[in-house]
């Protein structure tokens, strides 16, 4: 097989399973550090900050928040539903972009376009064979 062949060849599948975890570990634990925990913890002063912008009230708005930045990424980090669990951070992302601050340039939305990134690649891409259910499993039940 010459070097480009090689190149070209597939990714292998464990490979590629490890690829996931890392991107949906590493994706989640940023969005939970730098925007969960800070919401969820300071609630009070949050919920004075955040903008509303479908108007369906500041405690509404901040609860979907938290439950994206929050509960979502601990689903992600373990596996499960994690293709579902991606979506409403992909909501806030667009959101925030188009709604909240429509007048931010692209340097100034970098970090809301790489969430986009991130968490669209973990929607194509699923959890991968590294979850929590796939440890419960038998080991002949497991994908080779």
């Amino acid at each position: 097989m010459n070097r480009l062949d090689s190149e070209l060849a597939p990714v292998p599948s464990r490979t590629a399973d490890a690829a996931l975890l890392f991107l949906r570990v590493a994706a989640s634990v940023l969005v939970l550090i730098v925007h969960g925990l800070p919401k969820a913890m300071h609630y009070t002063s949050q919920l004075a900050a955040i903008e509303d912008p479908l108007h369906l009230g500041k405690t509404l708005t901040l609860s979907f928040a938290i439950f994206a930045e929050v509960l979502c990424p601990v689903l992600m980090i373990a596996g499960i539903a994690t293709r579902l669990a991606a979506l409403p951070i992909i909501v806030i992302s667009l959101m925030a972009l188009t709604l909240v601050h429509p007048e931010w340039t692209l340097d100034q939305a970098q970090f809301a376009w790489m969430l986009l990134i991130l968490f669209g690649t973990i929607v194509i891409g699923g959890a991968g064979r590294y979850r929590v259910t796939w440890f419960s499993r038998t080991p002949a039940n497991r994908r080779a």
